[in-house]
């Protein structure tokens, strides 16, 4: 399974366990996703977009998650644990380059009260899956969900 979309996920070191978020002007709350380039790893394209949509540009791959069939235009997601290379503010807003220059609102989701309401479907399968594998690849240990 090859995938063409990588997806980075960034947890907050506190208690209890959260996931980094944003809001889409357009689009709902999602994880920060993109397109794998040509010649591109999942892990390089993870880290492009997250300084792309975020503004993060001091990070690190942590943990590669494996890949999901997302059931949404035949598109296969890889998900990279990544860690910023500094703290992080509770939120912030952040002007993208691309993507038509929206402006996408950052914060952090508690993983046992994730804002399903406000994703689109695959982000909802996507939070599900990445839950479980977070879970069963110890990187939630000793966290309470």
């Amino acid at each position: 399974m090859r995938p063409d979309k990588a997806c980075s996920v960034v947890l907050c070191p506190a208690q209890p366990p959260r996931i980094l978020l944003f809001r889409h002007p357009q689009a709902g709350v999602q994880l920060v996703k993109g397109t794998i380039e040509k010649g591109e790893t999942p892990g390089r394209a993870a880290l492009r977009e997250l300084a792309e949509e975020s503004g993060i540009s001091a990070a690190a791959i942590e943990d590669d998650l494996g890949s999901w069939e997302s059931g949404h235009l035949g598109q296969i997601w890889s998900f990279q644990l990544c860690q910023a290379g500094g703290p992080l503010p509770e939120q912030w807003s952040h002007q993208t380059l691309d993507d038509h220059g929206h402006l996408f609102e950052f914060f952090w989701a508690s993983l046992d009260h994730l804002p399903y309401d406000d994703c689109h479907p695959v982000f909802r399968r996507a939070l599900v899956f990445l839950c479980e594998v977070l879970e069963t690849r110890g990187h939630l240990m000793g966290k309470h969900l």
